[in-house]
């Protein structure tokens, strides 16, 4: 693990910095399968920061912020607390949203630390368990997942409307 990144509640301040990461998480997916996915816009950083600039603060709201030596945010982890969904058939629990982590910095345990971070915090919120969802293609994320206890569940399909 990196010992040169710090972790910390995201702030305001760094609404820009969050927005940009967002946008390569909306990118990546729709990489894996762009009729699933929504593509990324030119306004994609700015409505995906100002989101996350809203949700802190929330009392059940975790957004956490991975900081190099030089205090630019390489990744962030954002999750919430939730309570029973019918939906999903699943009693309360944390779930986390977002893990994403600068391509640059990948491989060196920056989204563990943050990922094991929200968990820690999720948990101390009250979450009896904490889920996660993971792009199928994505196995990176899923080997990261299952080697800290998260097990498969669910697998979501899509079928697009024949044309």
């Amino acid at each position: 693990m990196d010992s040169e990144i710090t972790l910390r509640p995201a702030t305001a301040a760094d609404e820009a910095r969050l927005g940009e990461l967002g946008a390569l998480l909306v990118a990546r997916h729709h990489d894996f399968d762009a009729r699933r996915f929504i593509a990324p816009t030119a306004d994609t950083a700015r409505g995906y920061g100002a989101y996350l600039v809203e949700e802190l603060g929330k009392r059940d709201v975790v957004v956490l912020a991975a900081a190099d030596a030089e205090g630019r945010l390489v990744g962030y982890a954002y999750g919430a607390l939730e309570g029973m969904d019918w939906l999903a058939l699943r009693g309360p629990a944390g779930v986390v949203y977002d893990l994403v982590v600068d391509p640059a910095e990948q491989g060196r345990g920056v989204g563990r630390r943050l990922l094991l971070a929200a968990i820690e915090r999720l948990e101390a919120l009250g979450a009896p368990q904490v889920v996660l969802s993971a792009a199928y293609p994505n196995a990176g994320a899923q080997r990261l997942f299952a080697s800290v206890g998260f097990r498969p569940t669910m697998v979501e399909m899509t079928r697009d409307r024949p044309a």
